[in-house]
């Protein structure tokens, strides 16, 4: 976005509340001054908490700000940190957004001070213990310096906490003039990311006390420990693998014991089968299949500590799972096939995946639908596209896993570019987002039929071993969470995987 495009360079002037102050455009020459009503104005804020329930403090201060007027239209990944300053007081959450506002500065500052107050924050120690924190970084193309206000955020340089999610946030979109004026802002002459790295950069992440985190179930997963392994249980009569296999309650809950003893981390429910042209069921059928077993599951003492994911494309089914239990929701259609969905996830505030796909399981191997120039790159938009639409329905970065959906609308060849193009996926979203780029990926090529091509396995079970190679590849390649039927022999690929890629470090 633009704001800036025709006008003239020029000093503006603040009289909101604040002693009056002239703010200096970037580059400006011009000694005139004016008073900025009600145009609109890309802002961004920094979020922080350590008192109390603080990922519930930063769902209020969001929306407490979208009530107010202010449109969110990006989120920074989510940060555990070390306190800073004042060091003996609770760990904290680190995040920040970017916005739209009409609101003035001084006013702006009046509204994010009156959330803080009416969330429980009080004066208190400077520094200090704080149920949410609210900083104006950027406003606009203005540098502000007021009794009360100074902007850009004088200590943005100093805080790997503050740098962090900023770097998210703006990544490489410097083709807005808005954007380009936030990195010349910075202490570094190159800009931003010269800053960040001079701090540590990425290095920081995961050391020095700052980890990356998605909130789970009751936890912060920092999925960079090690790969998560998600086991398959279809509760369908039609899935490719194993469709039948779990006609009762009581087999199903057998299967879970299987996975849960052979190291499963998630198990993930599918009540739909979204095989190459599978017959779509409707939300009450796909119901009736899953919530007796979920219900029957989430009682299982082995569960403690482990997570349930509901695999739907229906939002109606999300619901009514999360609600029985479930933690996250496993969308093979990004939201493409039910327009509710991303509305209805953002409310239940769970992880969401967003995986790829053209068409819907009955049209997805079309012809038109396996058409690709580069499968990376364009897997990697069309993915983004999706993740877009749900940040935009209040689906916050932090919440957000990827998949590239291995074995959908894909020919084989584009399934092994994939695999060993995963770095490729992430960098060419990052080229639209830091913030997508960085969250967990899943992959799911378990038992799929481009195996069978490969290594001439037409039964669906014969191909456990390639499907070890191919989770092999894919978490040597980024993959944080890998999707399996067969528990045992792919945990076991993910401990050595994982043991390598510690090597690296």
């Amino acid at each position: 976005m633009n704001l800036f495009k025709n006008l003239v360079p020029f000093k503006f002037g603040y009289r909101y509340g604040a002693t009056f102050r002239v703010v200096s455009f970037l580059h400006s020459s011009s000694d005139a001054s004016v008073e900025v009503h009600s145009q609109e104005q890309e802002v961004v804020i920094a979020l922080g908490s350590n008192v109390g329930d603080r990922l519930n403090n930063f769902d209020e201060a969001l929306h407490a700000m979208k009530k107010s007027g202010i449109e969110i239209t990006r989120h920074a990944c989510l940060y555990e940190t070390e306190p800073a300053y004042v060091t003996d007081q609770p760990r904290f959450l680190n995040s920040a957004v970017r916005g739209i506002t009409k609101r003035g500065p001084h006013e702006l500052l009046g509204v994010l001070k009156k959330i803080e107050k009416e969330m429980g924050r009080t004066g208190g120690v400077r520094y200090g213990p704080r149920p949410i924190d609210l900083d104006i970084l950027f406003y606009g193309r203005f540098k502000i310096n007021s009794e009360i206000l100074t902007v850009p955020h004088e200590r943005i340089w100093e805080r790997p906490f503050v740098m962090a999610p900023l770097v998210d946030l703006l990544g490489t979109d410097i083709d807005s003039d808005t954007v380009a004026s936030w990195h010349s802002f910075a202490k570094h002459p190159g800009g931003l990311f010269e800053s960040w790295k001079n701090l540590g950069g990425e290095s920081l992440v995961g050391n020095n006390g700052m980890k990356r985190v998605l909130p789970i179930g009751n936890r912060l997963w920092d999925w960079s420990e090690r790969t998560s392994v998600m086991g398959i249980l279809n509760l369908t009569p039609d899935s490719f693998s194993d469709g039948g296999n779990y006609p009762s309650v009581e087999a199903a809950v057998s299967q879970v014991h299987l996975m849960l003893s052979e190291g499963a981390d998630i198990i993930d429910f599918g009540a739909q089968s979204t095989r190459p042209m599978a017959s779509r069921i409707s939300p009450e059928e796909e119901l009736d299949r899953l919530l007796p077993v979920l219900e029957a599951v989430r009682q299982m003492p082995e569960m403690e500590g482990k997570l349930l994911s509901v695999d739907t494309f229906y939002s109606r089914v999300a619901l009514e799972a999360v609600q029985k239990g479930a933690h996250l929701v496993n969308d093979v259609s990004g939201g493409k096939l039910d327009p509710d969905m991303h509305n209805v996830v953002a409310a239940l505030k769970v992880p969401y995946v967003a995986m790829h796909m053209r068409g819907d399981p009955s049209t997805m191997q079309n012809s038109e639908n396996l058409q690709y120039i580069d499968v990376c790159k364009e897997v990697a938009s069309e993915l983004y596209a999706r993740v877009r639409d749900a940040e935009l329905s209040g689906i916050p970065a932090w919440r957000i896993i990827i998949d590239p959906g291995i074995g959908f609308s894909k020919k084989t060849e584009h399934n092994l570019d994939i695999l060993t193009g995963l770095p490729t996926v992430r960098a060419e979203i990052a080229r639209m987002s830091l913030a997508v780029s960085h969250v967990p990926m899943l992959i799911g090529p378990s038992r799929k039929r481009f195996l069978g091509e490969v290594c001439a396995r037409s039964v669906a079970t014969e191909r456990d071993p390639a499907t070890v190679a191919s989770v092999t590849a894919g978490i040597l390649g980024g993959a944080n969470v890998v999707r399996v039927h067969n528990v045992k022999d792919n945990l076991d690929a993910a401990k050595l995987c994982d043991a390598i890629l510690q090597r690296r470090r």
